[in-house]
């Protein structure tokens, strides 16, 4: 929950004047709060070298339209662009006790409506400490499997180790490359073209770390937190990311 009108405007300008003159081979998406969606929009139109740059939403609704005052269908989204929305992040779990199915039921909207979903899965320090790591986060994508399974490999997966996230820890590398390796397995046993999805590290993932995560095997990117506020940082990143 970060952003206005006017830093967003200078964020996406200084990207853009570091992304101008040398395209990027990595990937690049900025998942936005519901109210600026349109503003983001504009603003990457307006400067060629964010021509490439997808837009996401950080949450969609588990309903399709309706009676759920606050809430953005996929729909909605859709009309503004989005081509990515994060769902089941950490913070949505934790803080509205969004379950596993609820997750696989906004994956599935995102996916009805062309949307590509970035699920979000991991543990906390409990359940690292338990030895419980791939038991949960095998759990988390199951869920997903299940609801979606025709299509799961039309989905982005992001492991994001809760007690990672702006605490300034980190997972090694290898400790990364582990969870992510049995992410693939799974998908593999699930679908015959799991090569196609994209697994992302998303636990505090920075300018000083990413080149030694991104080198990892099954680390294909990165779900950036705080780093992405900071233009200097997210360049190097998204410069770790082409290599």
């Amino acid at each position: 929950m970060n952003g206005g009108l006017v830093a967003n405007e200078a964020l996406l300008s200084a990207l853009a004047q570091g992304l101008a003159g040398g395209a990027s081979k990595a990937q690049l998406a900025v998942c936005v709060p519901a109210p600026y969606l349109a503003q983001v929009q504009a603003v990457a139109k307006a400067h060629a070298a964010l021509s490439d740059l997808a837009l996401g939403a950080q949450d969609v609704s588990a309903q399709a339209s309706g009676a759920y005052t606050g809430e953005v269908s996929a729909s909605m989204l859709k009309d503004f662009g989005c081509r990515y929305v994060l769902v089941g992040h950490s913070e949505r779990r934790q803080y509205h006790g969004e379950t596993d199915a609820l997750v696989a039921s906004k994956a599935q909207q995102a996916l009805a409506a062309g949307i590509t979903p970035i699920v979000c899965l991991g543990e906390s320090l409990a359940e690292r400490e338990a030895g419980l790591t791939a038991e949960v986060v095998k759990r988390q994508l199951a869920a997903v499997i299940h609801a979606n399974g025709h299509c799961i490999s039309e989905i982005v997966v992001a492991y994001e180790p809760v007690w990672a996230i702006g605490t300034g820890k980190t997972a090694s590398p290898e400790e990364a490359q582990a969870v992510h390796a049995v992410l693939r397995a799974q998908l593999k046993v699930a679908s015959a073209n799991a090569d196609r999805v994209k697994i992302l590290y998303g636990g505090s993932m920075n300018a000083a770390n990413a080149a030694a995560l991104l080198a990892q095997p099954d680390i294909d990117g990165g779900l950036i937190g705080g780093a992405s506020l900071k233009a200097a940082d997210f360049l190097t990143i998204i410069a770790a990311a082409s290599v």
